[in-house]
């Protein structure tokens, strides 16, 4: 057994032991309680990287995949362009007002799958998450007036029963900062499919609203303490970043409820 399985089985045993120490000295009425404790304390440290289209989340999320103790969760975008047969991702390019209800439908669905997913691994780390989805681009779409707010609030509505009722709970949020400039160039340059309808505009808005919630924290409320990263800079640069943030990640060391990788 290698050092990482032994840590992890110490960590396993000490929960086991905390939950049990709470069951046997405490009365009927705490037993609610004691469940919220054993659920919150056999979940591994949950980190979602958010951000802008083009803010480089993918070549984040492939820099952690290397360590084996962080299961990484990409979005589920196979699933959206694959829903029985039906790419709602490009129906949604193609025609938001007729679509968008639809697709972030699905994506509230696929969200809350992801953050449902089990592992035996102490960290999970997933690309955006049922917040983002909810806070930056159904707010979006209601902003535009492309999601009408009877579709909206059935939303909403549906996010509010899941935050009550489902384990969606985040550790660390961490926020790919780039300018609208940078991330409409990547976008340009990839050149996916989908994407060939986003205009600067449309990306502009969306760093308005990352803004908002993310970095200057004035829409909505942050699920966790946040660690914002410059995005903006080049490759060759960006992973020096990304080794700075590791102990955060990998829960190895307290993030305070504001931070900025330096």
């Amino acid at each position: 057994m290698n050092v990482t399985c032994i840590h992890l089985a110490l960590f396993r045993f000490k929960k086991k032991l905390y939950i049990y120490s709470l069951m046997f000295n405490s009365d009927t009425e705490s037993m609610e309680k004691i469940v919220s404790t054993a659920a919150r304390l056999t979940r591994p440290f949950t980190v979602v990287v958010e951000g802008n289209i083009g803010s480089g989340k993918t070549s984040f999320l492939n820099h952690f995949s290397k360590h084996k103790d962080v299961m990484v969760l990409t979005e589920p975008v196979n699933l959206w362009r694959n829903c029985n047969g039906h790419n709602l991702l490009g129906l949604m390019y193609e025609n938001p007002v007729k679509w968008s209800f639809t697709f972030q439908s699905y994506v509230q669905l696929t969200m809350l799958q992801n953050h449902q997913k089990r592992t035996h691994l102490p960290v999970k780390l997933m690309e955006r998450s049922i917040f983002s989805a909810r806070y930056c681009f159904v707010e979006k779409l209601a902003r535009d007036g492309l999601l009408p707010k009877p579709s909206a609030a059935v939303i909403d509505k549906w996010f509010r029963w899941v935050l009550h009722n489902a384990d969606v709970d985040v550790d660390l949020v961490v926020y790919l900062r780039t300018s609208p400039e940078t991330a409409y160039e990547r976008i340009l340059k990839r050149n996916r499919s989908e994407e060939e309808t986003i205009s600067f505009d449309y990306v502009k808005s969306l760093h308005e609203i990352h803004e908002q919630w993310l970095y200057r924290k004035t829409l909505w409320e942050c699920p966790a303490p946040t660690l914002v990263l410059d995005a903006d800079l080049d490759m060759s640069v960006i992973i020096s970043e990304y080794d700075k943030c590791e102990p955060f990640i990998l829960n190895k060391v307290s993030v305070p409820l504001e931070a900025r990788a330096m």
